[in-house]
């Protein structure tokens, strides 16, 4: 009788384990064919796509989804290719550069170091730099860099990102880096600390720095040991260049033509920022933990006191001490939090209810990954029916306008702190080609073609880019509003 019972019940759980795997496949099945575009003309039906058709219509060759539902990694699954050279596929274990999402796991760093008190996140960073120290000028006698601004990019540091090496060239020192030694600028107090939201990969190279300084071993040997080993994020590392070792599970990058990019990808010495390999499973890991302890979870990873400051908007802008937070629409101030990421040939997204601990995290192995973001996380909210800030496809009217009026649109504009027009030193070029707008984005290199709309408003159907002019003559400045940027013409 036991042996029947034994028998029966192995046969019941075989029974349920497949249930749910036929229902967890079917939820798959629905969201991979139930993508639909950002916007669409009126004069257009809403049209549901694969996920292949996407990746396809964009030259994505690769990517990576993880989806997390009420607290729990619900599934994650790969789709297209990881390395054309060898024929290699992506499965949910491939490794991608996460880019900046480098920089909130890297924040999780300093927020250990801040709760073992061997930091104060208010005091001036050079107080925990002894091998290197940002310069001290007229700026920081007004106010201090301090971990806080750095981790929210209100430190007034400069740098916005960088480039990264190919595998032939050599890779300069961090310090070489700090001193605008590489490819990139020096990395300098150039802004009043604290006073505006400037985004500023330069200020995580310093905390880069800082724990090297203070805790005396390598970056990624303490990102290894504090903060993934402890995660359960074993697929990760911040090693650069990348070992051999994890080279067969590594995707390839790839351009806006859908080519492999030399070498097979960039390196990043400046790994706080942008150095950190990962996969999107391993990402929910983080995400899963932050939802718990933020929800009541005790002997987490951090404590629930650091976790809603790590939440906190910290001055102007929208980043906490390291992730991007907004307030849900439609909610009693439900929070959102993740981070986008771009690398050369990479391209990522994550989303997460820090409330309602639903999550989505996305990675693709192409420079044009961000168009096809919205259309997964659409689809993957409207199939649980969750909230994650992903705006319905909007319905827009489409207009003509003269090429005499696109041409008093044309030229440089340079962003400009939205409330005092303060210049940024970043740049977009507005130029036509067969009457339509196209922007040039000076430092990621990307370029958006766009359409007009009824009120001075143009918009990239694909990427989902909108604009909108400042009524004046002549035109003299711009807006976009999910960017919450203001760009002002140069020369006027």
């Amino acid at each position: 009788m036991r042996v029947l019972f034994q028998l029966l019940l192995g046969i019941f759980l075989l029974i349920g384990c497949s249930e749910s795997k036929n229902t967890v496949d079917s939820e798959i099945e629905a969201i991979e064919n139930g993508l639909t575009r950002a916007f669409i003309r009126s004069t257009e039906t809403l049209e549901k796509y694969s996920i292949y058709e996407r990746m396809e219509h964009y030259k994505i060759p690769g990517l990576s989804i993880a989806v997390v539902i009420d607290g729990e990694l619900r599934w994650a699954k790969g789709y297209g290719t990881a390395n054309s050279n060898t024929g290699s596929t992506v499965d949910k274990n491939t490794l991608f550069q996460a880019a900046s999402i480098s920089k909130p796991l890297s924040a999780l760093a300093v927020l250990k170091l801040a709760e073992a008190k061997k930091i104060h996140l208010d005091s001036n960073v050079n107080k925990y730099l002894f091998s290197w120290k940002l310069d001290e000028n007229e700026l920081t006698e007004e106010k201090v860099p301090s971990l806080r601004r750095i981790l929210s990019h209100n430190a007034g540091i400069s740098v916005h990102g960088f480039a990264g090496y190919t595998n032939s060239e050599e890779l300069p020192s961090l310090e070489e880096v700090l001193n605008g030694e590489g490819n990139s600028p020096k990395i300098l107090v150039n802004n009043i600390p604290g006073e505006h939201a400037i985004y500023s990969g330069g200020g995580y190279t310093v905390v880069q720095k800082l724990i090297e300084d203070l805790e005396g071993k390598p970056f990624d040997l303490y990102m290894k040991e504090t903060v993934l080993e402890p995660l359960s994020m074993f697929s990760s590392t911040y090693e650069q260049p990348l070992p051999s070792e994890y080279h067969p599970q590594a995707s390839a990058a790839y351009d806006k033509e859908g080519k492999i990019i030399e070498g097979l990808w960039h390196n990043y010495p400046e790994k706080a920022a942008a150095g950190l390999w990962t996969t999107p499973s391993d990402l929910s890991m983080y995400l899963i933990e932050i939802m718990k302890i933020r929800n009541g979870k005790e002997n987490g990873f951090l404590s629930k006191k650091t976790v809603d400051e790590m939440l906190r908007i910290q001055g102007g802008g929208y980043h906490g001490l390291g992730p991007e937070v907004y307030e849900l629409y439609d909610t009693d101030g439900t929070l959102e939090f993740g981070h986008l990421g771009k690398n050369a040939g990479f391209t990522n997204d994550m989303l997460a209810g820090a409330d309602t601990q639903n999550a989505i995290v996305i990675m693709t192995n192409a420079d044009n990954g961000g168009y096809i973001m919205s259309e997964i996380q659409r689809a993957v909210c409207n199939y649980y029916d969750i909230n994650l800030g992903v705006p319905e496809t909007q319905i827009v009217e489409a207009t003509t306008v003269s090429e005499e009026y696109l041409d008093k649109l044309t030229g440089r504009y340079e962003f400009v702190v939205p409330d005092t027009g303060e210049k940024l030193g970043q740049f977009m070029d507005l130029s036509t080609k067969d009457g339509k707008l196209v922007i040039l984005h000076e430092s990621s290199g990307d370029v958006h073609t766009l359409e007009a709309l009824v009120g001075d408003k143009f918009l990239d159907f694909g990427s989902g880019l909108l604009i909108e002019f400042k009524p004046s003559d002549p035109i003299k400045e711009f807006i976009i509003e999910d960017w919450e940027a203001r760009l002002i013409k140069l020369n006027q």
